[in-house]
């Protein structure tokens, strides 16, 4: 196991009608004008959004709103947002949504304290400072709500950045909000929280064994919870696993001390960015994909997960078939629950690759390469893709 340091102070409120009270973690937290930043749609047809906006009425806490966020989220809005919070005075951004409004609140709440783009800090720029950030969580998906990243789309390239910083001051987890998602999304988030566990599996440190059973765990969870969560929208239970899953997956707890991959994050953002397809409808196509072409860099590790996670019996005359094994599992795992498994199903062609291969490796000032489990030449992008039709 590798050194580490590990900070994760957010203030967590798990349960039912905990977003009534999001006007007094505010208040307890030292906002005292905020700018809530939302998507649209269900957040004000449910009432959510109108019972946080009471909530912080009952403290006095004047607040401004924008809605309007998108998935894969977009600069325009994150300027929006920055100029907002500087004319108004803003000093703190409340989150109410998923992953893309809470990605969408921090690359503002950077911006809305700096004097130059925002988006430098999303091109290698060091993370000093920013506006206190919180959210009230309705999908449980990318781990924003505990995590020190955030991920935006800016003239074509999808890029990602964190620091402790942006790691929200609380977060309000209410299962139920997530009760009326449609399967399709509530699969993408589901398929985004396990990614987020086999990137962290996918390692090159040795002898860490504590974080690889807290993943292989989570990733348990998540086999036993996903069916019960399509068969049953309504299932409270399986909703509050899958959400306090999502949460750990990705606040790094599983990370410490080990190398992380991330190769699989970086091809699929390529797909997002130039179709818009859902994140983790794409991620159900590239993982198969990548662990297939990478898995001879450690190939007992696949099988490891194959047999610990997924069940499978151990070749040990050829750990390969083991390993294989492993990866077919999740893909039939993730078709199951409604995801794609193919290009043609996100939309994306083939005419692309070339166009996506560049950009992945060498826009946005990156070396000619993206490093991970394995380091990935444009050569090997184009193979994964190509694995992908």
């Amino acid at each position: 196991m590798n050194n580490f340091t590990f900070y994760a102070p957010t203030f967590f409120a798990f349960g039912k009608d905990t977003e009534n009270d999001a006007g007094a973690y505010v208040k307890r937290f030292g906002g005292t004008k905020v700018l809530i930043h939302y998507g649209g749609g269900s957040v004000v047809r449910s009432g959510l959004l109108d019972r946080v906006k009471a909530s912080l009425d009952r403290e006095a806490i004047p607040y401004v709103l924008l809605g309007g966020v998108q998935p894969n989220p977009k600069s325009d809005l994150v300027y929006t947002g920055i100029d907002l919070c500087k004319k108004e005075s803003v000093d703190f951004l409340l989150a109410v949504g998923g992953g893309s409004t809470i990605d969408s609140a921090k690359a503002i709440s950077m911006g809305a304290l700096y004097d130059g783009d925002f988006w430098d800090f999303y091109s290698g720029k060091k993370i000093e400072r920013a506006l206190p950030v919180a959210t009230v969580l309705t999908i449980a998906a990318a781990g924003s709500e505990g995590s020190t990243n955030t991920v935006i789309t800016h003239k074509g390239f999808k890029r990602g950045t964190g620091s402790d910083v942006l790691r929200p001051k609380f977060s309000i987890l209410n299962p139920a909000l997530t009760q009326t998602l449609p399967p399709y999304q509530t699969a993408c988030g589901i398929t985004d929280i396990m990614a987020h566990l086999y990137e962290r599996y996918l390692t090159r440190t040795t002898d860490v064994e504590v974080t690889d059973r807290m993943i292989e765990a989570l990733l348990l969870t998540m086999i036993h919870e996903a069916p019960r969560v399509i068969a049953d929208p309504n299932c409270y239970e399986a909703r509050a696993n899958i959400m306090w899953a999502g949460m750990m997956a990705h606040n790094n707890s599983c990370g410490v001390g080990r190398t992380q991959d991330w190769n699989s994050h970086s091809i699929e953002h390529e797909l997002s960015a130039m179709y818009d397809c859902a994140h983790g409808a794409g991620l159900a196509v590239t993982m198969p994909a990548v662990f297939t072409y990478v898995m001879h860099r450690d190939v007992m590790r696949f099988a490891q997960i194959a047999v610990r996670v997924w069940g499978c019996e151990m070749d040990f005359a050829n750990p390969e078939n083991t390993a294989r094994a492993g990866i077919e599992a999740l893909r039939k795992f993730l078709i199951s629950i409604g995801m794609p498994q193919s290009f043609a199903e996100l939309g994306a062609k083939e005419e692309d690759i070339p166009h996506m291969v560049d950009v992945l490796c060498n826009g946005n000032g990156r070396p000619g390469y993206i490093d991970g489990f394995v380091r990935l030449y444009p050569e090997d992008c184009e193979k994964i893709y190509r694995l992908m039709i």
